[in-house]
């Protein structure tokens, strides 16, 4: 009787390192292939552009393969009880990776029935990383950018979402990678910030940049980058103005909208009842809900509610009411803000919707109660946080201090310091070299 091969795959990008863990893999026996869904994927930080079934599919038409399995969760666990193979083949990088964990637990569940870990050499030229890097440079389509928000959200247990105002910017939220603990870290998307896109042209956030000149920005970043992008529509407008804004954000590939349920002139939302605002009401709000809805053409795209109750002080009943009455109209999403540096009433509001409704994406903007991390947030219930002004807030104080030196100096060697090198510049933007 044939040796049973145990091999856990995402197989997104097949290629070569693959091909040479299979074949070893049928060199031992008969391949079982365990499959993550897009779930297990997620717990490793990848998010497939292809679903399970094009993965599986593909699989099953490698002769090295004789059964492609689901593999529901990163753990390898549940697979090997339940197949108890002679073999599990994989690469022999994860050791001194974020899936170390895993290993040490296959190699104790494997001891349990007297089966072998066999690990093939991994080769650093080849790899599912680096071909996506590779990819990335060309560029990514419309749907595919658009697509991949509800992948990351349905995947991956919080959403990290950096402001960008311009392309440069858009750049670092496209590159910036940091690792901890073998993990490796990074942005999921993008936010355009009314608040930020206006500050950059030196005009008030008062909604004072209209939509195609905002859009023309949006564009420039999508020109540099592959990452999905959540744009701040304010109030939205009016409801017959809005439905050309969902029409405009999907022609381009924006993956979501988040409407915020005020009327009036835009007022920035942390000066709360310091200036005068009107929260809109509920019957009004949730008719634009509704002709947003109708007027967008893919499944993809998602109409997100912004929900001012407690930065108003209307209360956490009030606050509740809407974002159950917005759900029923029909929104993908609920935001929900506040000014205060304590998180307490953002973590009852998520306790008391999740009480109700576990399904509906929850989307927080952590700028005042920001000590709050995104494990903390993930743990809530929360799926997507937006940093929504750091880049911009960044940048003003580094050129400030660096055109004060200048002056003060009467040249630029002072700055120097404080500046980014020429040659990184150069290796920074793509088409440069």
């Amino acid at each position: 009787m044939a040796k049973k091969v145990y091999v856990s795959l995402i197989a997104d990008l097949l290629h070569a390192g693959h091909i040479n863990v299979l074949k070893k893999a049928s060199e031992l026996g008969e391949v079982v292939v365990g499959l993550l869904t897009e779930d297990a994927a997620g717990e490793l930080n990848d998010v497939p552009y292809l679903d399970f079934n094009n993965r599986k599919i593909v699989l099953e038409n490698l002769s090295f393969v004789s059964e492609v399995i689901a593999q529901n969760e990163a753990s390898y666990k549940k697979n090997l009880e339940l197949l108890k193979p002679d073999f599990v083949v994989h690469g022999d990088d994860w050791i001194n990776t974020n899936q170390a964990k895993y290993r040490d637990e296959v190699i104790q569940i494997l001891s349990s029935f007297d089966a072998k870990l066999i690990e093939v050499a991994y080769d650093e030229d080849i790899n599912s990383l680096k071909i996506k890097e590779e990819m990335t440079k060309l560029g990514i389509t419309t749907h595919a950018r658009q697509a991949r928000l509800r992948k990351l959200i349905k995947s991956q247990k919080i959403v990290k979402i950096l402001e960008a105002h311009n392309a440069l910017s858009g750049l670092i939220v496209e590159n910036a990678k940091e690792t901890k603990d073998g993990e490796q870290l990074c942005f999921d998307g993008m936010w355009s910030s009314s608040l930020t896109d206006s500050t950059s042209k030196g005009k008030p956030d008062i909604e004072a940049v209209d939509t195609t000149a905002r859009l023309t920005t949006i564009n420039e970043i999508f020109e540099v980058t592959t990452k999905p992008l959540i744009y701040d529509a304010d109030t939205g407008g009016k409801a017959e103005h809005f439905e050309f804004t969902v029409r405009s954000l999907e022609r381009i590939g924006v993956s979501a909208v988040i409407i915020e349920d005020k009327t009036g002139l835009k007022k920035n939302s942390l000066f709360g009842n310091d200036v005068e605002q009107t929260q809109d009401t509920v019957e009004n709000f949730s008719h634009k809900i509704k002709v947003g809805k109708q007027a967008q053409i893919t499944s993809d795209f998602m109409i997100i509610a912004r929900i001012e109750s407690l930065i108003l002080e209307a209360g956490m009943d009030d606050a509740l009411v809407r974002a159950f009455a917005y759900v029923e109209a029909g929104v993908d999403g609920i935001m929900i803000h506040s000014r205060l540096k304590d998180p307490s009433e953002i973590i009852e509001f998520v306790q008391k919707f999740r009480e109700q409704n576990k399904s509906i994406p929850i989307v927080v903007v952590p700028t005042s109660f920001n000590s709050v991390t995104t494990d903390e947030f993930a743990k809530m219930g929360v799926n997507i946080v937006i940093y929504a002004n750091h880049m911009l807030r960044a940048a003003y104080p580094g050129m400030m201090q660096v055109a004060k030196s200048i002056l003060k100096n009467k040249r630029s060697l002072e700055a120097e310091p404080n500046c980014m090198k020429i040659k990184d510049i150069l290796e920074l933007i793509p088409g440069t070299k």
